[in-house]
């Protein structure tokens, strides 16, 4: 078997995507491409917002805090937008958001309920904050407050009990009125009231994530379906489209992302075989399940038969060679009608299978990096550090590493959406684009594979000049290698893989080959 960094350095024997004057630096991390227009809010963060622009409404407009958030729940939380329609018209925005204040306000005292129809006795702050002449007794008050607050959100504009008034219920009237789990709701619902009620505001959809993320520019740039996407990377580390909600999807646009989606919805009967995730080994037929991130997989003994878990083929033969290519087939013109179409339908459906078997493993691929990524921060790499450096700073490039791992294997899962989409009759947009992934993801699997399963070996032994020294450079490099290939794929493809007249993406420089080659 040739060793595994024969077969990598075969993938640029003949020509290689890395020009010498490359606009990209090799350390190009995806998500930070929008890094200067997002910023990632936790919910401090937006407390403190909100407590900024509250004190900003309540000093210019002269109104109590209650008062301001009810405004600036209106508005958005856009003070700029608030004070111009404000001043401008005053009573207008009293009356939409129910703060006008009516002459007859019940007073402390005897009174009797609205609600209820019981007398009470008002002596408590509760009445001061009514801005109705509609009394009620502060246990009807909890009980209507409290069962808004259960409904959710719209308790923030809430509104007088009587059908026929619009007075606000204001925040000081709620924290007065009803109990401590309450108040709790009703906090998290005006902390999410900044986001929800913001267009560049997002809460990230990340499992059990409290973060949010702020995009300055979005609705300013046009923002929509057609848009060209705007990944953004939270602070839990999940990477999303801010534009469509999905995972991040660079470099394929929302719309064709929308598209990709409701095909494999449409095709869930023909490729539920393909989630399982489960194959036979070519030589023993017994079932494998994959669970490593990488494509080259090994039966378990007395088999030990090494292949490529996408292609099925020898590893021996295989190696890093990409297997991202579709060899289509042909309809045969000595077929009938009847026959063709059949054909064809066959060839679409093959076609698919293609693109999606493979979008589905690098699907499934990135997941399990982003596991072994978390894996690696909170576990393994106190482990490193005890065994084999002085400082965390020293095991920078290991985090770097299985990083650049989850952002590739991103970037690579939707390259196939975007390959099954091109047409099918551009012979030389599909050639380059099957040049540039091919090269891209056969630099990502030697990374992944060194990664994952060579540096395991330093987990449990392993000699600390080795790791230091060889083993530093080694992974380093691949690192920064792969960062060069994929950046240079994503931006192919983000124009539309215009160069493919010209031969720039596809440059033989001594200096790229060797990039691929030596990772220097």
């Amino acid at each position: 078997m040739d060793t595994d960094d024969d077969n990598f350095y075969d993938v640029s024997d003949d020509d290689d995507v890395v020009s010498s004057d490359s606009d990209f630096t090799p350390e190009t991390n995806y998500g930070d491409i929008h890094k200067k227009r997002y910023k990632v809010l936790s919910l401090d963060d937006i407390k403190r917002i909100q407590d900024d622009r509250i004190a900003r409404i309540t000093a210019s407009l002269y109104v109590s805090n209650g008062f301001a958030r009810v405004l600036l729940n209106k508005f958005k939380w856009n003070v700029n937008e608030l004070q111009e329609n404000w001043f401008a018209d005053e009573e207008k925005i009293r009356i939409a958001v129910g703060l006008v204040e009516r002459k007859g306000k019940c007073v402390r005292g005897e009174l009797n309920c609205s609600i209820c129809f019981d007398d009470f006795v008002s002596a408590c702050e509760v009445i001061d904050y009514v801005l109705c002449d509609h009394c009620y007794c502060n246990c009807c008050w909890k009980g209507y407050v409290s069962n808004s607050i259960s409904e959710g959100s719209g308790c923030l504009s809430l509104r007088c009990p009587d059908p026929n008034c619009d007075s606000v219920v204001t925040e000081e009237l709620v924290k007065l009125v009803v109990g401590d789990d309450d108040k709790l709701k009703y906090k998290v619902f005006c902390l999410g009231a900044y986001v929800e009620g913001n267009e560049r505001a997002k809460w990230c959809p990340g499992p059990d994530c409290g973060f949010a993320i702020e995009y300055d520019d979005f609705g300013r740039n046009g923002g929509d379906l057609d848009g060209d996407g705007y990944d953004v990377v939270c602070g839990c580390g999940y990477c999303f489209c801010f534009n469509c909600g999905e995972d991040g999807h660079r470099p394929v646009d929302c719309k064709t992302v929308a598209k990709w989606v409701a095909k494999n919805n449409a095709e869930s009967e023909n490729t539920t075989w393909i989630l399982v995730y489960t194959k036979p080994c070519p030589k023993c037929r017994r079932p494998i399940e994959k669970n490593e991130g990488c494509m080259h997989m090994t039966c378990r003994k007395p088999c030990g038969y090494s292949f490529c878990w996408v292609c099925l083929e020898d590893w021996s033969n295989h190696g890093y060679k990409p297997c991202n290519a579709y060899a289509g087939s042909i309809v045969r013109e000595n077929y009938n009608e009847e026959e063709k179409v059949k054909q064809r339908a066959k060839i679409s459906l093959e076609r698919y299978t293609h693109y999606f078997e493979r979008w589905a493993a690098n699907n499934k691929s990135m997941k399990k990096s982003f596991s072994d990524l978390q894996k690696m921060r909170n576990v393994n790499l106190d482990v490193l550090l005890a065994k084999h450096a002085q400082s965390s700073s020293q095991l920078e490039f290991v985090l770097d590493a299985w990083t650049q791992i989850v952002e590739c294997r991103r970037v690579l899962k939707w390259t196939y959406a975007y390959g099954y989409y091109l047409p099918e009759d551009d012979i030389a947009k599909t050639r380059l684009f099957e040049y540039l992934q091919g090269v891209a993801e056969a630099a990502l699997e030697k990374l992944h594979h060194c990664a994952e399963k060579e540096l395991t070996e330093f987990l449990h032994d392993g000699t600390t000049a080795v790791f230091n020294s060889t083993f530093r450079e080694k992974l380093a490099n691949l690192t920064s290698v792969t960062g060069t290939y994929f950046a240079n794929l994503v931006k192919a493809l983000e124009n539309g893989l215009a160069d493919v007249d010209s031969g720039v993406a596809c440059s033989t420089s001594e200096s790229a080959r060797k990039k691929l080659k030596t990772g220097v």
